[in-house]
């Protein structure tokens, strides 16, 4: 049989979410229905199907589902970085529509974040979505940035740039990559997990035409962005 790879991707984003709240959720109810603080039982439900029982017509029925319950309902205790996570982990499986094409209804969601976007690589329009939604904006007067090499520009001018290896990655950091050689940053995601070597999980956009996770070891990402203060 084929593997169903939009319900996996959804699978996986449960699963990932459970991982970054876990330490912050109270214990369960023992009723089958989900806390209304159970942020990833919430998610869960939203991504079981339409009220009448049958499943959404479209991949992003579950994602838009998924994102709205993310916008409102940020892992009780978790701060800024956990609801980054969350936020982004809910838009796994999000692809272009044609593959190849770096647009798509939902796409085209996350371009809103940023004044003056156009059809693009999105990587970094996802996370300027994401950033906004969770409240921590980035650009000028919270207006997104688009382009990666001006995303560390901006973090330089206010302090938040982080260059790899110089202090240990943090939950719900945007991580900027450079993957040419050519000494200009190209790539942009959010750092949903950390490891005691300094290894990474990420959730990014526009990695294999759609929001993906990723691993990284210490030495695998070029720098970080830190959005939220120290202890929020």
């Amino acid at each position: 049989m084929p593997i169903d790879t939009q319900t996996a991707g959804y699978a996986q984003a449960i699963a990932r979410v459970r991982e970054i709240i876990a330490p912050l959720q109270p214990a369960a109810p023992s009723s089958g229905a989900a806390a209304a603080g159970d942020f990833a039982g919430q998610l869960t439900s939203a991504m079981k199907g339409s009220p009448s029982g049958g499943a959404p017509t479209t991949a992003a029925g579950y994602t838009s589902q998924a994102a709205a319950l993310a916008g409102v309902a940020a892992p009780a205790g978790g701060g800024v970085g956990a609801h980054m996570a969350a936020l982004a982990t809910a838009e796994l499986g999000v692809a272009e529509s044609p593959p190849g094409s770096n647009d798509g209804p939902r796409i085209a969601e996350y371009r809103k974040a940023t004044a003056g976007s156009g059809v693009g690589p999105w990587c970094a329009y996802f996370t300027s979505w994401v950033a906004q939604q969770a409240g921590v904006p980035v650009g000028a007067n919270g207006a997104g940035l688009g382009y990666v090499p001006t995303v560390k520009q901006w973090a330089e001018q206010t302090g938040r740039y982080i260059p790899g290896g110089s202090a240990p990655p943090q939950v719900g950091d945007l991580v900027v990559f450079e993957r040419n050689g050519d000494g200009v940053l190209d790539h942009i995601g959010i750092v949903t997990g950390t490891r005691p070597d300094g290894g990474i999980e990420t959730v990014e956009g526009n990695s294999s035409n759609k929001v993906s996770a990723r691993s990284y070891g210490p030495d695998g990402y070029a720098g970080l962005v830190r959005l939220a203060a120290p202890g929020t």
